[in-house]
């Protein structure tokens, strides 16, 4: 089998970034690039409504371009402190392993040997992150696109935690200083483990050889390639559709009100709303490794001061997701004062996470 093409193209226009790879896998060359984008863009994933994941107005007056990538995931920031990696593999290529687990595990190793490399106790986390002690450091994901897998990755120099809180569209303010906190504690950077001093001994050059060197390590030599005259031929081709609105706004992918923002793996940020017999009810929590982090409560109920949500609310922080129905019949139980209209199964709909 031939080595495959290596493009070590560091800064590149940020759109440049994202059509690499999708051209690459259309035209079946297996290759791994390097890029980083010089200007800062919102990528939302395949399967999401850029409507609702996205704060569009802000976007548009902070002259932020939004895209859809062709792979799945969240709505992300990005920005040239990100420094990614496209491993693109025929999906007959005899190094993939089977199995999920076991793809994630052999292809992250070089990404977390870069990040020990330059002293960060970094780990594989099933299914998919790089953490250090709890924390991501690294955004990945796989899919296949035609006859080709693409796995895509990034070293995590520095981020911008608020404008990364800013872009997404939220319900509301309170949800938004949630989403920032959240991600703040369970996303760190090079910058945050080394401190600023140690950081700057490394440089993006520096860093995207590491990451070279490690990827041939695994998948031995590669040839160092530029953008030929087919590879931007198809660039360009894949330009015109996935900048149009009707890539762009596909109003299919629409989802169930509320929202679910990944922040890592087990770790996420729920918005829910329900309409009861007796009102609107909305709950906005954390989950944290299968439990409730902090929950809070809101609706038209509040016309009942004694309703006991707040107990509710403390009862289920540090408490399992699975367990949610036990602890709602616990609630009722103990609260003479009930919610007219809304039941268990009420809170259910809201509070069940799936």
């Amino acid at each position: 089998m031939a080595n495959l093409e290596l493009f070590n193209l560091g800064k590149v226009p940020w759109l440049e970034s994202q059509l690499i790879y999708h051209a690459l896998a259309d035209l079946g060359r297996e290759a791994l690039s390097l890029v980083s984008p010089a200007t800062p863009y919102v990528c939302i994933g395949f399967h999401q409504d850029v409507e609702q994941e996205v704060d569009l107005d802000f976007c548009k007056k902070n002259n932020i371009p939004v895209f859809r990538r062709n792979l799945g995931g969240g709505a992300v920031y990005l920005d040239g402190h990100q420094l990614f990696f496209h491993l693109i593999l025929h999906r007959s290529n005899s190094a993939i392993p089977k199995g999920k687990i076991s793809f994630y595990k052999k292809f992250l190793q070089p990404v977390i040997n870069v990040y020990r490399h330059i002293g960060i106790a970094a780990d594989y986390k099933p299914v998919n992150d790089v953490i250090v002690e709890t924390r991501k450091i690294s955004g990945t994901g796989a899919a296949e696109l035609g006859d080709c897998i693409v796995f895509v990755g990034n070293l995590i120099v520095d981020f911008d935690y608020d404008m990364m809180s800013r872009v997404l569209k939220v319900p509301d303010e309170k949800f938004r200083d949630k989403v920032h906190k959240t991600i703040k504690e369970n996303l760190t950077t090079i910058r945050r483990e080394l401190g600023d001093e140690n950081t700057g001994q490394w440089d993006d050059t520096q860093l995207n050889a590491l990451m070279a060197e490690e990827f041939q390590k695994l998948m031995g030599p590669m040839q160092l390639s530029v953008i030929d005259h087919e590879l931007q031929t198809k660039m360009d081709e894949l330009k015109n559709v996935m900048l149009s609105d009707d890539w762009l706004f596909q109003k299919e992918r629409r989802q169930k009100p509320g929202r679910d923002i990944n922040i890592r793996a087990g770790a996420k940020i729920i918005h829910r709303v329900h309409k009861a017999p007796g009102g609107l009810i909305r709950a906005d929590f954390e989950v944290i490794d299968e439990y409730f982090g902090n929950v809070y409560i809101s609706g038209d109920f509040f016309c009942y001061p004694e309703s006991g949500i707040e107990w509710l609310e403390s009862a289920l922080y540090g408490q399992p997701v699975s367990q949610v129905g036990a602890l709602l019949k616990e609630f009722y139980t103990e609260n003479p004062i009930e919610t007219p209209g809304i039941e268990i199964d009420d809170w259910l709909e809201i509070l069940t996470v799936k």
